[in-house]
């Protein structure tokens, strides 16, 4: 079992489940990092005492002056949460930021030498090739953290390469709060409407690409990286009841599933306790109240940028930095008022199909895709 870890996002909601589940293992926390939640980043530095703590700089002068009687060392700026993944002495770097900000220190952490426990999506979406290189070379793990990987992971326990013979990866959705509506309905979409998950508390930009089923989408372009598969053998299903995270089809016919209450904690304990299972504080799944589990196909038609983000993953190369830097930009606007929510599906998709092609990007056309799409995505959407 992993003995310490090092948090980025500590104050989000996977974070603060993160140290929930680290104060009943006794996991030591040797780093935290988050953004403007300063106060709440205080408490959780006194509550658990790390040797490192990053904030950005619109919050540092504030956290230091609240520090000042402790020994914790305080960091901002990129080169500070770089440095924080990096020299801590945790074996195991959570990293549960959100956005494009998780890709440099889950970079900075492998070449330390550190195992990564993800839920930080846009890493393996914009940079996979460069992730899973640098883990490679360094000897290091990457743990999945979110509920559907984690349940993939866990089903292939037990058959390891080749003799394991997987023929299809079978993703749920939840399908969102606006499953079944047609796009009649979806022009009349709120901020507030979008950020209303029916089974998962998150925070709002997931929550609102869960909606859209780009989260799916991003979640295909995760498993192609971590489960070495191709874009064809994973398919989506609208499982509405979130009860079976997600299923395996082995060359047999045999399907595993995973299947649990929906509480982000048990992924993250085993991703730190992996392989061993210990006592969770979730809740137990009580097969009687569950009742009738239901299955239905995503629809492609009115929910686009689920197809979209398959075709990115398919093109390779620096597509799906594009796509993803275009449809965090997009969400943001939507959120502030700015654009519509059908105008999310159409601004992404034009935003992808503007940015030139790069069939192995380096780090620095990574960032530099991800820019020029969100810029793009200020200016013509």
């Amino acid at each position: 079992m992993i003995r310490s870890v090092c948090l980025l996002g500590s104050t989000g909601s996977i974070g603060t489940q993160t140290l929930d589940v680290a104060r009943k293992l006794g996991i030591r926390v040797s780093g935290l990092a988050a953004g403007t939640r300063v106060r709440e980043l205080e408490e959780q530095c006194r509550a658990f005492r790390p040797k490192y703590v990053y904030v950005p700089e619109t919050g540092y002068q504030d956290l230091y002056t609240r520090l000042m009687d402790t020994d914790i060392r305080v960091l901002t700026g990129e080169d500070g949460l770089c440095s924080l993944a990096a020299e801590t002495d945790a074996e195991c770097v959570v990293n549960a930021l959100s956005g494009m900000l998780g890709l440099k220190p889950t970079l900075a952490a492998l070449k330390a030498g550190k195992d990564i426990a993800l839920a930080n999506k846009e890493t393996l979406v914009a940079g996979g090739e460069l992730v899973l290189a640098e883990a490679k070379a360094n000897g290091c793990r990457i743990l999945p953290v979110d509920s559907e990987h984690s349940a993939v992971f866990q089903c292939l326990q037990g058959a390891p390469e080749p003799e394991r013979r997987l023929k299809r990866i079978l993703l749920t959705a939840s399908g969102g709060p606006f499953f079944g509506r047609d796009r009649a309905f979806l022009e009349t979409v709120t901020p507030e409407m979008a950020l209303r998950h029916p089974n998962w508390s998150m925070g709002p930009k997931i929550t609102v690409d869960s909606s859209t089923l780009m989260n799916k989408g991003l979640e295909i372009i995760e498993a192609v990286h971590l489960f070495g598969v191709r874009p064809d053998q994973i398919e989506v299903v609208v499982h509405r009841e979130s009860i079976i995270h997600s299923m395996v089809e082995f060359e047999d016919g045999a399907v595993l599933a995973q299947m649990a209450v929906p509480d982000m904690r048990l992924c993250i304990q085993y991703a730190l306790t992996y392989p061993d299972r210990l006592p969770s504080p979730c809740r137990e799944l009580d097969l009687f109240d569950a009742g009738t589990l239901t299955f239905r196909k995503p629809d492609e038609e009115t929910f686009p940028l689920l197809p979209l983000a398959r075709r990115a993953i398919e093109r390779g190369g620096n597509t799906p930095a594009s796509m993803n830097g275009a449809n965090e930009a997009a969400v943001w606007r939507f959120l502030r008022g700015e654009i519509r929510y059908t105008d999310l599906f159409d601004c992404v998709a034009r935003v992808t199909a503007r940015i030139p092609f790069i069939p192995s990007p380096s780090l620095e056309d990574v960032l530099e895709t991800d820019l020029e799409a969100r810029r793009l995505t200020e200016a013509f959407c």
